[in-house]
């Protein structure tokens, strides 16, 4: 794929000590559980009975008793860049649907892994599912790839992530403050379309919906915006620095607030889900050609 979207270069490591701080593993996941309702409406006119489901991206496990729930006769599987995060789900599951499978099957089902770079061999899933973790990565097309490598032919892969939209508030109180950039960039609905074309994968459906979460207060607000990862880019925190700035980016949104005085913050949201095709190259880069035998 040669015509990639503008993305700032995103500091891989910093998200991964970003979302392993304490007040993010204890943050309300609201948001998460309301886009893998969204994610559910739209698989239920699809037919899938998978018998290994792989979720990544999974964080704190919020979604791991659900997928459980959908698909009951496949092994669920999930992994995350983030150790304490992974640490955190498996104390969720003891709570959970998923107690007595972890404690019959072990530490097989949650690992540690790149979203990139996957521990498993090819083929291994019938159904990927991914969400609101696709956008913390800094090369979302090479992503796509690993995913059908891992993908068996036929399967499903479905993900949400955040759209450009997403924030938008915030990245116009920061222009105007005169700060630099601090809102990462998302990719937009239509690039992640042609991504999983290229990377193998067939009739992919990408469409987008629109929340908007208000807040009487910044403080509030502002947790939420930690709470969904804070600025994960190169250049972070440059703008951010003195009292001074944070004042004049707090009466930016201030004039923004609605009729009822309350401040807001948008989200994009981008749903995705598509099929994975058969190979059209070899494992040493060749390319396949079918021929199909006329009567």
């Amino acid at each position: 794929m040669n015509d990639l979207p503008d993305r700032l270069p995103l500091d891989e490591a910093r998200v991964r000590r970003i979302f392993a701080r304490p007040r993010l593993l204890d943050a309300d996941d609201f948001l998460q559980r309301e886009v893998s309702k969204r994610m559910v409406e739209r698989l239920t006119s699809i037919r899938i009975e998978p018998s290994r489901v792989l979720d990544i991206g999974c964080g704190t496990g919020s979604d791991l008793a659900m997928l459980r729930e959908r698909f009951a006769g496949a092994t669920i599987c999930g992994i995350d860049a983030s150790l304490p995060r992974l640490l955190r789900a498996r104390e969720r599951a003891k709570t959970s649907g998923l107690a007595r499978l972890f404690r019959s099957r072990g530490d097989s089902l949650l690992a540690q892994s790149d979203f990139a770079a996957l521990p498993f061999a090819p083929q291994s899933f019938d159904c990927l599912w991914s969400n609101l973790a696709l956008h913390w990565s800094a090369e979302p097309h090479r992503v796509l790839f690993e995913w059908s490598r891992v993908a068996r032919v036929g399967g499903l892969v479905t993900f949400s992530a955040f759209g450009p939209d997403t924030l938008r508030e915030v990245t116009a109180a920061g222009a105007e403050a005169g700060g630099e950039r601090h809102v990462m960039p998302f990719t937009d609905m239509h690039d992640y379309g042609d991504m999983l074309v290229a990377a193998g994968f067939t009739t992919p459906v990408v469409d987008m919906e629109r929340i908007t979460l208000t807040y009487s207060d910044t403080a509030t607000l502002w947790r939420d915006v930690r709470a969904l990862g804070g600025n994960p880019v190169f250049n972070q925190g440059r703008g951010l620095r003195g009292r001074g700035f944070k004042r004049r980016l707090d009466e930016a949104l201030a004039r923004g607030r609605d009729r009822e005085g309350r401040y807001a913050l948008s989200c994009e949201l981008i749903f995705a889900h598509a099929w994975k095709g058969e190979p059209r190259t070899t494992r040493s880069g060749e390319t396949i050609v079918r021929f199909e035998r006329r009567p």
